[in-house]
Formats: C-alpha cells, structure tokens, sequence
C-alpha cells in the first residue's frame, strides 16, 4: 500500500518515504484502526500564565495591527487578559484568545471613527461585559465551609483542568447505591469499587453494618448537562461516601484525585499537570496524588507548586486521614 492513485488525474503517487504528522484535541474520537497504527505524542496544554504571556509578546501587537489600529489607538491591560482567558476562553492553545482579542480591537476601531475626536480607547475590566458580553465561564471554587458527604476532586478534559465536585446523600433503604450526574460507564464503575470498599471495611471505618443495610447512598456529580467519565475520581467518591456514612466533614482546601481498587489501593493517574491548575485556581492549598505520580511533580509550574501542598499516598485509609476534619 506505499502508492496512492488520484481518481480525478489517474496518477499515482509514492507515499513510501511520506511522514504523516496530524494532530487532535482528543484521541477518543479517532477510530481505533488508525489509532493504532499512529505514535502518539501527548502534549499538555498551556498554563494560563502561558496563554498570558503569549497574548502579551505576540498576540497583541499581531491583532492591532491586523485591524488597522496603532498601539497609541487601543490600550488592553494585563488584568483585561487575565479576565478574559478565565472568564471568555475554556481552551487548550490560544485560538479563541486570539479571536477574542480580535473582538475587541474591531469595537475600538469602530468606536474611533464613529468618534474622530477621541484618539485611544481603554479597554478595563469594568467595560468588558459591555463589549463582550457576560461571563461564558464561572471558575469552580472551592467550599466555604467543610461539609459532610461532600469532596473535591480533579478531573482532565481535551480543554485542560476542572474542579470535580461529588455530593453523596443518604436516605432510608435496602442498601442500593444511585448515581447521577450524566457519568460515564468508567466512572459508574468506580463508583461501584468504592461503595463495595466501604461495604467491606466497615468495621475499620466504624460504620455500624446496620446503617449500611438499612440506607440508600445517593452520589451526584455537578453539572449533570456536562459528561463525566474516567476512573480518577475513585478516591474522591471514596472519600464523599466515607464522610456521608462517619458524619466526619471533608475539608474544604483539600482536592483529590486518583484511581482506586477493591483493596483500597490508590493506583497512578493522567493530567496530573492540568488538574493542579485547576486547583490552584480554585483556591485549594492541599492536593492528594498517588504516589506513583510523584515524579510528575516537576511538570508542574512553580507558581503553583509554592501555593499547593501535595501529599503523596498508597492506600484510601492515608487518603481519609488527609481529607477528613478528624480521624475515624
């Protein structure tokens, strides 16, 4: 198969020393026979103190210039840019940066022939929403106070990092767990192992066992428009449904993330780089990671590193330790 034959021109073409390089926001799209067949090179997206930077070097002047302004015409401050990348764009690169740059630029020039008397307009965080709109993004925050039945996990999209939020509530039963949340059959699954880690750790967790038989558990992830799947969140519905049950509130600066076993393992997890910032930016100061993601540590900016703790553990019950107000 080295040749390719044109239809249209009846030609072939030696494709035989041809190195095709593609590219994707996600691999869960591409079919897997061809997935197979690629060498997958994963490359993070930037930071927003990244995007900030490259909208200050390049993207600015490149913007101005392309809508016929000068730098005298039009002044965007740095706290113009920081709004918009938290608040306009929800993205990996910069495109919808740019494009929101371009926005504003075309208004200023608009507004400068409109009015020939003024010579520049200032752009400030005060006339943002007229120019753009209201906010398209609300950053997750963290809780305002520790709660019971309720934890803080991370989670990694094709746009970067995301605060998770895992609600677990109990009502009277027969012992049967509900999920909602639009989860995915990954994640419903991680639900299932923990539940089934709690049940059969009850009496370490001093859980009376009667509690458990006669109580349905209700877990609920935010957002129920927004899909949900991966196995990473196990840790943190572990630790929501330990809390619901002990009546122990989770702490409110902790965020979790890591893929549990039956046995209470704490097993490695992906994106640990973007789930940080995400974390960072919602204000948390304490971050669980497995310990097999120790060595990601060094991908992470120092920004953040020097604003987060990071505690490594192997096992749920280091997680509870760490997570929970008091010990069980």
């Amino acid at each position: 198969n080295k040749e390719f034959v044109d239809h249209y021109l009846d030609i072939p073409f030696d494709l035989s020393q041809t190195i095709f390089i593609t590219t994707a926001n996600s691999l869960d799209t591409i079919p897997p026979a061809l997935r197979d067949r690629l060498e997958i090179i994963h490359y993070s997206g930037y930071t927003p103190e990244e995007k900030f930077n490259i909208a200050q070097k390049h993207l600015l002047t490149k913007v101005i210039e392309a809508n016929g302004l000068e730098k005298s015409n039009i002044e965007i401050p740095a706290t113009v840019i920081e709004a918009i990348i938290a608040s306009y764009t929800r993205e990996a690169g910069v495109r919808n940066l740019e494009r929101t740059l371009h926005t504003l630029s075309r208004k200023a020039a608009k507004e400068l022939v409109l009015h020939p008397r003024k010579k520049k307009i200032s752009i400030t965080t005060k006339n943002l929403k007229k120019l753009l709109g209201p906010k398209k993004y609300d950053e997750g925050l963290a809780e305002k106070r520790n709660m019971i039945g309720a934890a803080t996990g991370l989670a990694w999209t094709s746009v970067g990092g995301d605060v998770l939020f895992v609600e677990v509530a109990l009502t009277p039963g027969k012992g049967k767990i509900q999920l909602t949340g639009q989860l995915g059959d990954v994640m419903k699954e991680s639900a299932q192992a923990a539940f089934t880690y709690v049940k059969s750790n009850l009496k370490s967790l001093k859980i009376p066992f009667s509690k458990v038989q006669k109580t349905d558990i209700h877990i609920h992830v935010p957002e129920g428009a927004v899909p949900k799947d991966g196995p990473s969140a196990g840790v943190t519905l572990s630790t929501a449904i330990v809390s619901a049950l002990t009546k122990i509130p989770v702490k409110r600066t902790v965020a979790m993330t890591g893929e549990t076993t039956l046995r209470g393992k704490v097993l490695r997890i992906g994106g640990l780089k973007e789930k940080t910032i995400a974390a960072h930016r919602a204000g948390i100061t304490t971050v669980i990671i497995p310990k097999e993601n120790k060595r990601d540590l060094e991908k992470i900016p120092d920004s953040v590193k020097k604003a987060i703790t990071f505690k490594p553990v192997s096992s749920i019950k280091e997680v509870l330790e760490i997570a929970l107000t008091k010990a069980i």
